[in-house]
C-alpha cells in the first residue's frame, strides 16, 4: 500500500480539524455489515464504512469520496444513475462519518484512502470485476481522490467535482487563522502539485457559482493537469450544493464520455 509523504502538521491541529471535518453519523439501522455494504479496516480497531453499486464485471469501477457533511448513505439514491449509465459506483465515508468509527485528520483520510482502494481492488479481482478503476472526489473527497490519482499506477482516470485546488482561502472561510497554524500551501494539501503528476484522462467539473469552493479553482486544477486528455465542465447556474441537479445530463454525459476513453486505454 502506498502512503503519502505530504506534510500535514498544520492540518492536523485539532482545531483546524475540527473546523474542517464535519462528521455525521448514520442513524439509522443498517443492519448486519455484508460484502456490498463493508466496514474496511484502515489502522487498527477503526473501520470505515463504504458500499458497493455494481451492476457487471466489465464496467468502469468509481471509487467515490464525498463531500463535507455526507455520508455513504446519501448516495443510495443516486448510485443508481450511475449503474444506468453502464458504470460501477463505490463509495467510502471518512473516520467517524456514517458507519465509520475513529476520529477524522487530513493524515488519516489521505493514507486510509489507500487502504480503500486496495480493498476494493481485491474485492472486485475476487468477484471477477475487470474493469478499469477511476477515482472520483467531490469538495473535501477531491483531496482523497487526487492524493491516489498522483500516487497510484492502478487507477487509470481522475473526475474531481467542486474541487480545490488551494486550501488556505477556504480554511479562512471556514474561520481557521491559518497564520496562526503557520499553514503554507506548501505544507497543505498540495492538491495543485498532485494533479500535475496525474497523466491518466481527467474530468474536473465544478459549478459556475460555487459560494464554497469558487470556479477559479476549478479552473486551476484543470490548467495544472499535465496529461493531454482533460476536459472542464463548467455547469451554468449551479452552486456549490446544486451542481448535481443542475446539470445532472451533462455531468453523467461527461463521465460516461471519461469511462468509455479508459477502457479504450486499457483494451
Amino acid at each position: 500500500m502506498t502512503q503519502s509523504s505530504h506534510p500535514h502538521n498544520a492540518l492536523d491541529h485539532p482545531e483546524v480539524s475540527a473546523a474542517i471535518f464535519h462528521p455525521r453519523a448514520q442513524w439509522t439501522d443498517p443492519g448486519a455489515a455484508d460484502e456490498l455494504r463493508p466496514l474496511i479496516p484502515v489502522a487498527p480497531d477503526v473501520r470505515i464504512g463504504a458500499a458497493c453499486h455494481l451492476t457487471a464485471a466489465h464496467a468502469v469501477n468509481i471509487l467515490f469520496f464525498h463531500g463535507n457533511g455526507e455520508i455513504v448513505a446519501d448516495y443510495d439514491d443516486i448510485a443508481p444513475i450511475y449503474n444506468r449509465a453502464g458504470l460501477n459506483f463505490l463509495v467510502a465515508d471518512y473516520r467517524g462519518y456514517g458507519l465509520s468509527n475513529g476520529h477524522p485528520t487530513v493524515s488519516a483520510m489521505l493514507a486510509d484512502c489507500h487502504a480503500i482502494l486496495d480493498y476494493f481492488l481485491d474485492f472486485l479481482k475476487a468477484r471477477g470485476y475487470a474493469g478499469p478503476m477511476v477515482v472520483m472526489g467531490r469538495s473535501l473527497g477531491s483531496a482523497s481522490a487526487l492524493e491516489l490519482a498522483a500516487t497510484r499506477n492502478d487507477v487509470e482516470g481522475l473526475i474531481i467535482e467542486s474541487g480545490f485546488a488551494f486550501a488556505a482561502p477556504l480554511l479562512r472561510l471556514l474561520g481557521v487563522d491559518v497564520e496562526r497554524f503557520g499553514f503554507s500551501e506548501t505544507n497543505g494539501f498540495g492538491n495543485i502539485d498532485k494533479i500535475g503528476r496525474c497523466k491518466r484522462p481527467t474530468l474536473i467539473i465544478h459549478a459556475e457559482h460555487d459560494h464554497i469552493i469558487p470556479f477559479s479553482d476549478g479552473l486551476a486544477l484543470f490548467q495544472a493537469a499535465s496529461g493531454k486528455d482533460k476536459q472542464l465542465l463548467k455547469i451554468d447556474g449551479a452552486d456549490h450544493n446544486d451542481i448535481f441537479f443542475r446539470g445532472a445530463d451533462r455531468y453523467m454525459q461527461a463521465i460516461r464520455d471519461l469511462a468509455n476513453r479508459v477502457s479504450e486505454v486499457a483494451q
